[in-house]
């Protein structure tokens, strides 16, 4: 790991992220190593305005969020190949004015599902943005069926909410939210699934972290299903990116 030096600069660029999971994590990191680093939230209403983040600030290293993890691919220089083929970045390296793009959330969900997965196991990831992508990587990883859920298809590995069934949900044992629906402040929000279907045979992931318990989750446990949120995700992909900074991988 290359030295550290004072004063150096991290943050995360997304769209109403008071809430960060990132800020709080590093924050209490820098604190606890008692490291010269500071970490913002730069929330930004447009991805055009990442430009202006950059030149008004001597940034090491950023993490990103919704709705940017896609668009700000051709804000970079590199991407590598793993976030080139998932489609969407997370971290974003700076090396002598090169901005380098990675993936980490992959890692993240593949490391905090792997001991629940069976031969047996077959998903449904609901919603199509950055975070269903990497998913869907990990999936891959793990040989586990998946289909996408989605309000809007023309894709054959996708299906709309409204075909949910009880044939589709007998046959997809693990369910993973990857849309923003249930996040703080809108915690009584859920998405359109039809959970009266939903079993003591079922994960239910939601990649929400706050509130620690969606209200996905809530309803999916009172049927009898294993519920995980997102906050062990969200911490190996947040070490991901600190190794992805501060080592010499490129």
């Amino acid at each position: 790991m290359k030295g550290l030096k004072n004063n150096k600069l991290y943050g995360l660029i997304g769209k109403n992220i008071d809430y960060s999971f990132s800020k709080e994590f590093f924050t209490n990191k820098f604190k606890k190593e008692k490291l010269d680093c500071t970490y913002i939230n730069f929330d930004i209403k447009e991805i055009e305005d990442l430009k202006k983040i950059i030149n008004g600030n001597d940034i090491s290293g950023l993490n990103v969020t919704i709705p940017y993890k896609e668009r700000i691919i051709n804000y970079l220089d590199f991407v590598s190949p793993i976030a080139k083929e998932i489609g969407a970045v997370n971290t974003i390296s700076f090396n002598h004015g090169v901005l380098s793009g990675y993936n980490t959330d992959y890692l993240g969900f593949y490391d905090s599902i792997k001991k629940e997965i069976s031969q047996n196991t077959k998903a449904l990831i609901l919603g199509t943005g950055g975070a269903s992508k990497a998913i869907a990587y990990a999936l891959k990883l793990l040989n586990v069926e998946y289909l996408f859920v989605s309000r809007f298809t023309n894709n054959k590995n996708h299906i709309l909410y409204k075909e949910l069934d009880k044939k589709i949900i007998d046959k997809y044992n693990l369910i993973i939210n990857c849309s923003p629906i249930g996040t703080y402040p809108k915690t009584t929000e859920i998405p359109n699934i039809p959970i009266s279907l939903i079993t003591n045979k079922h994960i239910v992931y939601d990649l929400i972290y706050n509130p620690v318990k969606s209200e996905l989750l809530k309803q999916s446990e009172e049927k009898g299903a294993k519920v995980i949120n997102g906050y062990q995700m969200l911490k190996i992909q947040a070490k991901e990116s600190w190794k992805i900074w501060n080592t010499e991988i490129k």
